[in-house]
């Protein structure tokens, strides 16, 4: 190695909430030389990050610019409300959105859910982040709506959370410039899909070129040769093939030959 050349490397972004340990655990076992660095960034600014080079690929929250980013979806969370533990709504284990009418929920500024219309009534003030809001969740300010995995980032003995129904749902996916989908970005691929170590160290194979099979010799019977069969006569004798015509040909059965005088 030259002192111009560097050595390969790959950052993976996160969203708050994700947790990317199974796939660099994967990495890691796969490609040992190749160390991977993860970088943390706020969801509003992973696609900006991703775009501007911070990253390789990232773990974001859907929807995602498809005119110069790729994505595979990959989960979607459960819709969670974030309570005090003596709510009334901790004695039940589904609230649905409908319950939340008379409730103060509270919209942060980087709330992940596309909301036509958040539910409950609105707080004085948006709080600037998710923490901010769980802070005042605690303080007895309001409720508030979350994916689940952000309820168990900002978890705390004091709160507790229970499954919301007829609310939008966060989905997570992989993403990365589509300008910039290099082998190591392949390799990740290859293991968030579940590919094998041996598909290509996770790369997409490329397609096989179909090879024409010779037909099948077929095998002679048994008891056939390369000629023609040989038989046995009436009287269990084999037949002899070029004997035809022999001494006695036309003599009749019984009858001797006659002898010349």
């Amino acid at each position: 190695m030259t002192g111009s050349e560097v050595p390969p490397a790959f950052r993976l972004a996160y969203v708050p909430g994700v947790t990317p340990t199974k796939w660099v655990r994967i990495w890691n076992e796969r490609l040992p030389d190749i160390p991977l660095t993860l970088v943390a960034v706020p969801a509003a600014d992973a696609f900006e990050l991703l775009r501007g080079g911070g990253a390789d690929a990232g773990f974001v929250r859907l929807p995602v610019d498809r005119t110069d980013l790729s994505a595979i979806p990959l989960y979607t969370e459960t819709t969670v409300v974030v309570i005090p533990k003596d709510h009334a709504m901790a004695a039940v284990e589904e609230v649905p959105a409908e319950e939340l009418a008379d409730e103060i929920v509270l919209h942060p500024l980087d709330d992940t859910l596309d909301w036509e219309r958040p539910p409950g009534q609105p707080a004085f003030e948006r709080p600037a982040t998710t923490a901010d809001a769980v802070e005042l969740v605690a303080a007895g300010i309001g409720l508030l709506v979350v994916p689940q995995s952000l309820a168990r980032l900002h978890h705390r003995k004091d709160l507790t959370y229970r499954t919301l129904t007829g609310t939008p749902q966060s989905r997570v996916a992989l993403s990365w410039p589509e300008d910039r989908t290099t082998d190591l970005v392949e390799d990740f691929i290859g293991i968030v899909r579940g590919r094998t170590v041996n598909s290509s160290r996770g790369r997409k194979p490329a397609p096989e070129q179909s090879k024409a099979k010779a037909p099948a010799k077929r095998k002679p019977a048994p008891g056939k040769s390369g000629g023609k069969p040989v038989g046995k006569s009436p009287r269990g004798g084999a037949k002899s093939g070029g004997s035809k015509g022999s001494g006695n040909k036309g003599a009749k059965p019984g009858n001797k030959p006659r002898r010349r005088p």
